[in-house]
């Protein structure tokens, strides 16, 4: 996988997420990431879930988030912060009018940059639900590869293991994987200044193979 650096720039645009990348994994000994998040009106995260190894501390620098920490939802207002510990359930969105900037320290990172690569991809390649949920049999793959990384809450974690179990091989067999070099190749999807200003990021994907279909 191609690492990124300073200034790296991701969009989802089916969820409203726009990344700038302002220290990466590899300039610090913790292998922490910390990006500047800027989160369009009604946009949000895919879904509840939790990282079994991961810290994620966000601090609200302009407008509204609205967070749930295993189940209890409070807002954060700038200056305010909440760190989420491995394990926990937790889900956020935008809950202003205007776009909220967040800044997240994700600690270690460098898995989650892969993660991110992978998910942020598909929806640009429109293979998400409105949500930006992958479809299941992307969503398996992408589960079993990340296990270390991210469980979502639905369907429930025991569910997802029997599904995984049963279509696991058939995802493969078909071609679905939890990275493509498609997406892990691929150089960042704008600047900073662009994605700072709402201006259009156009993708740049790697040469290599992406998910079928």
């Amino acid at each position: 996988m191609s690492g990124v650096e300073a200034g790296w720039v991701a969009e989802n645009p089916v969820t409203g997420e726009r990344g700038i990348v302002l220290e990466p994994p590899q300039d610090n000994p913790e292998r922490r990431l910390v990006a500047e998040l800027r989160v369009s009106p009604g946009g949000a995260v895919a879904g509840e879930h939790l990282h079994p190894t991961v810290t994620e501390r966000f601090e609200v620098l302009e407008g509204t988030l609205g967070v749930s920490l295993d189940g209890e939802r409070s807002t954060l207002e700038p200056g305010e912060a909440v760190e989420v510990a491995p394990g926990r359930w937790h889900d956020w969105w935008n809950a202003g009018d205007s776009t909220a900037v967040v800044r997240v320290e994700i600690t270690p990172g460098d898995r989650f940059i892969e993660g991110i690569r992978t998910l942020f991809g598909l929806a640009v390649d429109g293979k998400t639900n409105a949500k930006g949920m992958p479809r299941p049999l992307q969503l398996i793959a992408i589960s079993q590869e990340f296990a270390d990384m991210v469980v979502f809450r639905r369907p429930p974690p025991r569910v997802q293991r029997v599904l995984g179990a049963l279509l696991g091989p058939l995802a493969r067999a078909r071609g679905y994987r939890g990275i493509y070099p498609r997406y892990a190749e691929g150089d960042s999807m704008g600047t900073p200044e662009d994605a700072r200003a709402g201006r259009p990021l156009t993708p740049r994907f790697g040469d290599g193979p992406g998910p079928p279909g």
